[in-house]
Parts: structure tokens; C-alpha cells; sequence
């Protein structure tokens, strides 16, 4: 007999009725292929970037040397730490040597795994060793391909917190689609595979997935568990690998402090709120232990604001805060955000002052100037400025975004989500309850703890303009959760106070239909596009550099120091093995320093003078670029020679007019010409049409 000929049965102390198995059923099917459509596209992903990216450097057709340079940015510095890891005896003295390293930078004995957060390349090689991979896969494929992976994981995370979002897998679907459409503006894995970014931000990815499943009021204690563990074990990772997440994780911090002091958390959710204090705090103290105490982290924004918020937790600070008539709570609501964030700037300056932090007056300086509030000549702090990651994104971005359609639904989704958030926490204000058994009837989008923990997310990034490869995959899944998410369309029919026709059902329709058209459409418009991307066989070869790093293998001693642009030098490490005079790590503020020292042969600077800075620096050979030297770029004001002549005071800006001060020429174009005194300092061994290295002389000829 069938179970409606039977009646109702107990499985496991549960009634399951025909009805409830039925809804169980079609629950279980929706999940699985939810998850088969999540890790499909996942695999993919990783598939098409292995494609295209072979297709860009011809990389199966190259050899060993033309592999490596294809590591752009100065980014192949990390694969040379994860060859030596794997030609090291063990792992045990790869690692100690990594530790106590004095053949990376001049003159300096070094802790490279922390200087340069090299815990992905120990990881790597650590797996690539105990697998035996080496059997049946080169080294820079296993890589490569660890990278690849991580970029799955990513798609699919995004994926998966758009489909938690709205209810529906299709909405993960287009998340990933226009992920993988604006590619450029998502991502750098293609041309710089080892950047630290490329490793971190798949885990902060699945953090982000598993804190919105933790502040959703409708799963079970399990998942509620489940979602605890990998928020906590990804939240250490991020920490782990990325010098820079600790900042990204404040902001999160933030948004989460947000919805407590505005009261838009259930009961239950406040109580556990206390649990995301901890996964934070107790990952900020494995990460200092893993980081060989890394006093960065314990003067960090976040720490200083997870203790003020414990304080407050513990005291009962906040809890007068929240009753009382509107206006009371709101003056409440100013002093308590007084409050906190005059006692954390108090408690991160007390910090610095017992634990001095060598860069913590520089992020100062370098935030002032970023946010117009003070000007500088600071090489440093201008050529930061300069560089991609931390400009404000141009027109061209949003133009961009706007083609692919993301953009305005964006504005149209954060619009609607924002309006319902306020009317949220004006009905909190005002001293009515949280309601958490929330229906589509309802209308209330802002009323959900995930969807407001990710409109002041989205806000907060947007709004202190970090680098676009943070804001731009997160505006692709926001936006494709609130085009397909019911509930958002029927916020909008109930301030409409439509009649003439159901709300529910049109906006069951409209959730539907819309991601539908706008699928279609891209579908046409795109599919070709990337279809030819990967059928194009690019043509990526760099002569200039391999004749230079065979000149290097083959004439220069091995104990050489060549000193050059930071990214120039991350390749001659990694191709030559050979000690370099600095490193491209821009978060290091005494490798900053050098790197302005080892530029000022682009400056007007004498011969006498750049012989003293090369030769402090114990350098052996310098390399000049020509594409630095004879710079044409549209942004002067970004190219190097420019703001060395700014920093050094040689050339002032004055309405409009420029007015120069050096009485010598640009040392990289008089060298040249090879009189003295510049051949009384230096010797030219080698060049080609894009480099030029000169010798530093360690015996000084006077010849006029």
C-alpha cells in the first residue's frame, strides 16, 4: 500500500504525514541539484581560467625560465619559496631556513614566512611532498592548479550565499555569471597567480557564506553548528594568508556591531552574537601565535573593537540603551557609538605605545592623504596611492558594470534593501519586537538579519572605496540574490499597496521571470565572447626579460645583489635565485624605504650620489628600465620619476606651471651617455632594447 492508503507514520519520533514527505522530497531534490548546479560551476570556473590562461601564455608550450616570467607583478617572488621548499632536504629545514633567511635581501637576515605571509607555498609544497605528486605532476602545475582550485571554491561560495539568500539556485547561477563576465574587474588570478588576494578570498568567501547562514533565523541547531565551525576555521585562514585581512575582517565587525546597537538581532541571535566575538578574537590570537607574534594584529582596528565590544557585553552597557521613547534611544544610540569608538581608538593607542608598530604612524599619514584630508610629498604614501589597488575606482569600472546589466539592478536591489532596512530599525527605535517568523505575505526584506548584515556590508565596502576585486564579486551575488529573492519584490507591492493583482503570485512571477530575461540576454550577448576568449591564441612572450635572466644565470657570480624595480626583482629572484636590494611587498614599510632609495636612478640625481645609496645598499649590479625611465603615461602624476621629483624637491607644481630645481640631470638618461663622472662609479656589462645593468664599481676610476 502506498502511504496515502496507509495514514500517517512515526520515522525517527517525527509524524511524517504524505504531505510532509511529500514537501521533503521536493525539498531534497531542490537541495542536490542546488549543490550539483553550485559545484558544477565551481569546476567550471577553474576549468575555463586553466584554459584561458594556457591560452594567454601559451604556458604547456613554454619552457621551465618563459613559465615563470609569465608571473606578473612581482607575484612570482612566492612560487620561488615554494620551489625551495620542495628542493629543501625536509620540510622541517626548508622551513628553518625560511625563517632565518639572508639570501632574499641585502644585508638583512629575514623572516620570510612572515614578511611575506608565505603560508599558502608551505601548505603547497607540504601536500605536493606527503602526496607523492611529484610522480605524475610538474611542480608549477600543482601550483597553479592549487590556485584554480581555490578560485572554484570562491565561485561557488558565491554561489551558494546568493541561493542561502533568495531561496533559489538560479539565483547563484547569475551571481556567477556576471562574475565570470566582468572577470577583469573581479579578479587578477589570470595574469598574477601567487598575489595573496588570489589565496585569501576564497576563505573570506565561505566565511561570509557561513556568517549569513548563522544569522538566518530559520535553520536548525545543526547547521546553526555547522555554520559556527567554518566561520571559524575560515576566518583563521584568511587571517593566516593575507597581511591586509585583519582591515577587510573590521569591516565585517562593524557591520555586525551595526545590527547589534540598532537591535536587529532576535534574542537568540544576540546571545550568540557573543559566539562571533569569539571566533574573531580566538582567530586573531592563532593567527598572532602562527605569525611569530605579529605585533600588527594585536594594534589592529578589529581587536581594539572586539574588546570594547566585550566590555560592553559584559558590563551590560548596552542593554539601557535599547528601551525607553524614540528619542531617548536614539541619544543613547549616539553616545553609545561615542562611546565605543573613543574607548577603541584609546585602547589601540595604548597598545602601540607599549607594542611600538614600525608602520603604525605611516597608515595614519597614508589614510589622511587618501581621504583628502592632508597633502604630501612622501614618496612612499604617493606611490601607495598610485598603485591599482588603492585608487578609487574610475568611470570605466561602473561603465563597464553597467553594460553587463549588474549595475543598475544593483542600485535597484540596494535601493529596496536599504529603504526596508531603515523602516526596520525606525519600527526597533520605536520599540516594537523583532519579528522572526517572517512570511512572503509579509513584505518585509529588511526585517531578515543576513539580508541587513549585507546591506551595511555592502555600504561599507562600497562606500571607503576598497580595491574592486572586494566590492565587485560581492555586488554581483547581492545583486543576483535581489533580483530572483520573492520577498524583495513583494517589499515593493506592499508599499505599492498593489490590489489589482496578488501580490504573492506576481512576485513569485517576477522572481522568475526577471533573472530569466536578464539570463537570456546575457547568454547571447556574452556566451560568444568568452567562447572566443578561449578559442584566441594569445601571444605573451617577454624577450627583453629572458635574455636578461640568462645573462644573470650565466655571467653574474652567484652571490651578486642586483637592485631595480620591486616587481623587476621579485623575477630575478625567482628566476636567478640572486639577493635583490628590496621586494615587491607594499605593506612593509622598511622595504618601501628601500625601494625609494634603489628608484632614485630615475631622478636628478648626481652620479656620487646614487654610487652612496647603491653601495649602502651593498648592491653589485643596477638594472634601469627603459618603460620607467622614459615613461609616457597619460597619469604623470603617477609616474615614478614624478614623484621622486616631487619627494625630492626637485620640480614644484604651481598653478599650473612647473618649476625645476636640480641642478643635474635624470641619472638614467645621462648614464647613458657614458662620460664622467658616471663611468667613473659605473660600468654598463649588459642591455637590450628594455634594460640596461650597470656594474657598481667597487674600485672607483677618476677618468676626465
Amino acid at each position: 500500500m502506498s502511504p496515502s492508503e496507509e495514514g500517517p507514520f512515526v520515522y525517527s519520533g517525527i509524524l511524517l504525514t504524505p504531505r510532509v514527505l511529500h514537501c521533503f522530497l521536493q525539498r531534497l531534490v531542490r537541495v542536490f541539484f542546488g549543490c550539483l548546479a553550485a559545484v558544477a560551476c565551481g569546476m567550471l570556473y577553474a576549468v575555463y581560467l586553466s584554459t584561458y590562461h594556457d591560452r594567454k601564455f601559451w604556458f604547456s608550450t613554454r619552457q621551465e625560465l618563459e613559465r615563470e616570467i609569465t608571473f606578473q607583478e612581482g607575484s612570482g617572488l612566492y612560487y620561488y619559496y615554494y620551489k625551495h621548499m620542495l628542493t629543501a632536504p625536509s620540510f622541517e629545514r626548508g622551513f628553518y631556513e625560511l625563517t632565518l633567511d639572508n639570501k632574499t635581501v641585502s644585508g638583512q637576515t629575514i623572516n620570510i614566512v612572515e614578511r611575506l605571509s608565505l603560508y599558502p607555498e608551505l601548505i603547497t609544497s607540504f601536500i605536493y611532498r606527503v602526496t607523492s605528486s611529484q610522480d605524475f605532476v610538474e611542480p608549477i602545475y600543482f601550483y597553479v592548479g592549487a590556485v584554480f582550485g581555490l578560485q572554484a571554491i570562491y565561485v561557488t561560495a558565491l554561489f551558494v550565499c546568493s541561493w542561502v539568500m533568495s531561496g533559489t539556485w538560479v539565483a547563484g547561477m547569475l551571481a556567477v555569471a556576471w562574475y565570470v563576465i566582468n572577470r577583469p574587474d573581479t579578479t587578477k588570478v589570470d595574469h598574477a597567480i601567487p598575489l595573496r588576494e588570489n589565496w585569501a578570498l576564497p576563505y573570506f568567501s565561505c566565511q561570509v557564506v557561513a556568517l549569513t547562514g548563522f544569522l538566518s533565523n530559520n535553520i536548525s541547531s545543526a547547521t546553526e553548528m555547522f555554520c559556527y565551525l567554518t566561520m571559524s576555521a575560515t576566518t583563521f585562514t584568511f587571517l593566516l594568508v593575507w597581511e591586509h585581512s585583519h582591515y577587510v575582517l573590521f569591516i565585517q565587525g562593524l557591520c555586525l556591531f551595526l545590527l547589534d546597537s540598532f537591535d536587529l538581532l532576535p534574542p537568540r541571535k544576540v546571545t550568540q552574537s557573543l559566539l562571533n566575538k569569539g571566533v574573531y578574537l580566538s582567530s586573531l590570537f592563532l593567527a598572532y601565535l602562527f605569525q611569530f607574534q605579529n605585533p600588527t594584529l594585536l594594534s589592529s582596528p578589529l581587536l581594539s573593537l572586539l574588546i570594547v565590544k566585550m566590555l560592553f557585553s559584559v558590563f551590560l552597557l548596552q542593554q539601557n540603551m535599547k528601551v525607553g521613547p524614540l528619542v531617548a534611544r536614539v541619544m543613547k544610540l549616539f553616545l553609545h557609538f561615542h562611546l565605543v569608538f573613543t574607548t577603541g581608538i584609546t585602547f589601540s593607542y595604548l597598545v602601540k605605545k607599549l607594542i611600538p608598530v614600525s608602520d603604525s604612524d605611516f597608515i595614519l599619514k597614508f589614510l589622511e592623504v587618501k581621504f583628502g584630508l592632508n597633502t604630501t610629498t612622501d614618496f612612499v604614501t604617493n606611490f601607495l596611492l598610485c598603485q591599482e589597488s588603492f585608487q578609487t575606482p574610475g568611470q570605466d569600472l561602473f561603465l563597464r558594470l553597467t553594460q553587463a546589466s549588474v549595475l543598475p539592478f544593483y542600485f535597484l536591489v540596494l535601493g529596496i534593501c536599504l529603504l526596508s532596512t531603515l523602516q526596520t530599525i525606525y519600527r526597533r527605535l520605536s520599540g516594537q519586537p523583532m519579528k522572526t517568523n517572517l512570511r512572503l505575505e509579509d513584505g518585509r526584506i529588511g526585517e531578515q538579519p543576513e539580508v541587513i548584515y549585507h546591506v551595511f556590508h555592502t555600504l561599507l565596502f562600497g562606500g571607503l572605496a576598497l580595491m574592486k576585486y572586494l566590492w565587485t564579486p560581492y555586488v554581483c551575488m547581492f545583486t543576483a540574490f535581489g533580483v530572483c529573492s520573492p520577498e524583495l519584490w513583494m517589499t515593493v507591492f506592499k508599499w505599492l499597496k498593489l490590489k489589482s493583482i496578488h501580490p504573492v503570485v506576481l512576485s513569485l512571477i517576477l522572481s522568475t521571470a526577471v533573472p530569466t530575461i536578464i539570463g537570456f540576454s546575457l547568454w547571447r550577448e556574452y556566451c560568444p565572447r568568452v567562447l572566443a576568449e578561449l578559442a584566441d591564441l594569445q601571444e605573451f612572450y617577454d624577450p627583453d626579460t629572458v635574455e636578461l635572466v640568462n645573462w644573470i644565470r650565466s655571467q653574474a657570480p652567484v652571490a651578486a645583489v642586483f637592485a631595480g624595480s620591486p616587481q623587476l626583482l621579485g623575477t630575478v629572484k625567482l628566476c636567478s635565485g640572486s639577493a635583490v636590494t628590496s621586494l615587491p611587498l607594499y605593506s612593509d614599510i622598511n622595504l618601501l624605504r628601500r625601494t625609494e632609495d634603489t628608484y632614485q636612478v630615475y631622478a636628478m640625481r648626481s652620479a656620487e650620489d646614487i654610487y652612496k645609496t647603491l653601495t649602502s645598499q651593498k648592491t653589485n649590479y643596477v638594472i634601469i628600465e627603459e618603460s620607467i625611465c622614459n615613461e609616457l603615461s597619460l597619469n604623470k602624476g603617477c609616474r615614478i620619476k614624478d614623484l621622486l621629483d616631487i619627494a625630492n624637491g626637485h620640480v614644484v607644481y604651481d598653478k599650473g606651471e612647473i618649476y625645476s630645481f636640480s641642478k643635474h640631470g635624470r641619472f638614467c638618461q645621462e648614464i647613458k651617455l657614458n662620460y664622467s663622472p658616471y663611468t667613473n662609479y659605473f660600468t654598463r656589462v649588459f642591455w637590450n632594447r628594455s634594460y640596461h645593468v650597470y656594474k657598481v664599481n667597487s674600485v672607483i676610476s677618476f677618468q676626465y
